[in-house]
């Protein structure tokens, strides 16, 4: 804060050993404008010092610099649309219409999510034999997605799990549809599959994304075998054949929704461990096989021939 003060009252404040001090008179340079000056000042302290006890000469106001509007602000830049992920194409049209044939080959060529892009072979599920036409079974078993042994060998349940899921049946008399081996009293009419068709990286979860693009292929799969009864394997199997008959299934821990038997489309549906899963849990394997109970109780088996 500057004071204005006469020499009466700058003499007191020297007595009381008050020391003033007195900014420099502002001096403008010939060839510099008073503003740009100033700022010289500023900037270089030594070419003007303050004095203390100086009378105050008063600077000649600087004319204040012209005020320039502001410049408008630029014209956002048009987004443009986002392109299409490379090697990506729609899933095909008209699923629900599909023959058997038809449906094995829109699930080969699928390249409708990323998933696409790092498979091998896609997994479209096995069966009884069948030339044109979905084979006939009784049973149809729902995985969550192929891991990397099914995605080398384009073929469900293979490994150690897939071993696991051999001796299920085997204790239920049956045996995959694909199976060549002649065993007395043991039904084929298996048909085995997934809810994703092709291999998530590294064994990942599904994304909700994809399976969203698989369901169609499911679903049809579901409306041209016709079986019996729907062995759903796993949470992400449950889910994704129980989105639209239980609320809130996302929800809902796996182990909530075995001992019952649901629908899909009008078909019976019983929920299990997936045999990955009872791979790491042992303990819970008599659960599993109370669900099997459960599953030939809604569907007695019935053998075919193959």
């Amino acid at each position: 804060m500057s004071l204005d003060l006469d020499k009466r009252q700058r003499a007191m404040l020297r007595e009381m050993g008050v020391r003033l001090w007195q900014p420099p008179p502002v001096v403008a340079s010939p060839d510099v404008p008073p503003a740009i000056d100033s700022v010289a000042a500023d900037a270089h302290p030594a070419r003007a010092e303050g004095s203390f006890d100086a009378e105050p000469q008063r600077p000649t106001p600087a004319p204040a610099p012209a005020v320039r509007p502001p410049a408008a602000a630029p014209a956002p830049a048009a987004r443009m649309p986002a392109a299409p992920a490379p090697g990506l194409a729609p899933r095909p049209a008209g699923i629900e219409l599909m023959a058997w044939p038809a449906l094995q080959a829109a699930v080969a060529g699928c390249r409708a999510c990323a998933l696409c892009t790092s498979r091998k072979n896609t997994v479209f599920g096995v069966g009884p034999a069948a030339a044109d036409a979905a084979p006939a079974v009784d049973w149809l078993i729902v995985g969550e997605a192929p891991g990397e042994n099914e995605d080398i060998a384009g073929e469900p349940f293979v490994g150690q799990a897939g071993r696991l899921l051999d001796n299920m049946l085997l204790a239920m008399h049956l045996q995959r549809g694909n199976d060549d081996a002649t065993r007395a009293g043991v039904a084929r009419n298996v048909f085995i599959t997934n809810v994703l068709k092709c291999r998530p990286p590294a064994n990942r979860n599904p994304d909700p994304a994809e399976v969203a693009q698989c369901a169609p292929y499911l679903k049809r799969q579901v409306e041209l075998l016709q079986p019996k009864v729907i062995l759903a394997l796993g949470k992400f199997a449950a889910q994704s054949l129980l989105q639209d008959s239980v609320p809130d299934v996302q929800k809902i821990p796996l182990g909530k929704l075995r001992g019952q038997v649901h629908s899909y489309l009008g078909v019976p549906v019983v929920v299990s461990y997936h045999p990955a899963y009872l791979l790491r849990s042992l303990g819970d394997k008599a659960k599993a096989w109370d669900d099997l109970c459960l599953a030939m109780s809604v569907a007695p088996t019935v053998v075919r021939s193959a």
